[in-house]
């Protein structure tokens, strides 16, 4: 019996750049670059910035022709990487791709297919699975809760009919997302002042402001690692920049008639999460993040009132689309 005949690449390019920001990610960063090049539909160019990995990552890199490495002499980190490599393309979309995740050869054809379908939409979520447990999800979308807490739907558990439906959510983890370019650009890009680790929600919640939509694309696959270079979320690097980051999405992004009756929910928030840090013997450091959150809040608030006088969604409309439950 014949094997199955596999999809052959379409032959043009789509309107599409891969972006790849790569940090010591070892054989991680070589698996993901082989499912790219399996892709049923072939991106125009893929960018890789590598962030001074001193661990050959992005040495010698076999796979598609278009590739480009480009050798960052410091760390930039996920969001000012990404930034440099989106003043480069030219194409109508960007995909961002973690060196730890793994599309499957459908990937980005269903994701550019649900662009097609979906213009008012500015992101596309994948169907990301944990890699190690397959019978598991790593997430479908980013929520954003009502208190200024996120998270990826649907982390850790089962597979769901319920995910296996199409469906707007919050925003998209960029782990692996799809993004229409001049909306990002339109946005103000990644804010690099975060780093790492709630960058991609903030983002997510200033395409929201700007009006935009952003859809769930379950057909859509991707395999994560999770932590791929960063050692996991439970690592100090994920406790630190998590624990900084978080209040900053809330106060930039949040509009002033929701802020102020939410804010005491959103300290009592940051208190506990400072509380349960404490429990996994890391108080030190998300206290240490706190006063780093506090020691910028004059720059966030610059950026918050230019954020704002931005805004074109309803307060109705974003309060909608808002978390108020628990996560699930």
């Amino acid at each position: 019996m014949e094997a199955p005949c596999e999809k052959p690449p379409r032959t043009t390019p789509a309107p599409v750049t891969v972006i790849i920001v790569n940090w010591n990610s070892g054989p991680l960063l070589k698996e993901c670059l082989t499912n790219l090049a399996r892709q049923t539909v072939s991106p125009s160019r893929i960018i890789v910035v590598d962030n001074a990995s001193t661990d050959g990552s992005a040495d010698d890199l076999n796979g598609p022709d278009n590739i480009t490495v480009q050798h960052a002499e410091s760390n930039l980190g996920f969001a000012a990487g990404n930034n440099r490599a989106m003043e480069q393309c030219s194409t109508e979309f960007v995909a961002l791709v973690n060196p730890d995740a793994f599309p499957e050869r459908e990937w980005l054809e269903e994701l550019l297919r649900a662009a097609q379908a979906n213009p008012e939409a500015a992101a596309f979520a994948s169907r990301m699975i944990q890699k190690e447990q397959p019978e598991r999800l790593d997430g479908v979308g980013d929520a954003y809760h009502v208190t200024g807490v996120f998270w990826r739907i649907g982390h850790g558990q089962k597979h769901w009919s319920t995910r296996l439906h199409p469906h707007p959510v919050f925003s998209a983890c960029a782990g692996a997302a799809l993004f229409r370019l001049q909306a990002v650009r339109d946005a103000g890009g990644f804010d690099e002042d975060f780093f790492c680790y709630g960058e991609d929600v903030d983002l997510g919640f200033r395409l929201r402001l700007s009006g935009h939509t952003v859809h769930y694309v379950p057909e859509a696959v991707a395999y994560h690692v999770g932590g791929g270079s960063s050692g996991g979320a439970q690592s100090d690097v994920a406790a630190y920049y998590g624990q900084r980051n978080l209040p900053w999405v809330f106060l930039k992004n949040m509009p002033s008639p929701l802020l102020w009756p939410l804010l005491p929910a959103h300290i009592l928030l940051n208190v506990l999460l400072v509380v349960r840090a404490a429990g996994r013997g890391q108080g030190y450091l998300a206290l240490r993040a706190k006063r780093d959150t506090a020691s910028r809040l004059p720059e966030v608030w610059k950026k918050r009132r230019a954020i704002q006088a931005r805004r074109r969604i309803g307060l109705c409309a974003l309060w909608r689309v808002l978390a108020k439950g628990w996560p699930r």
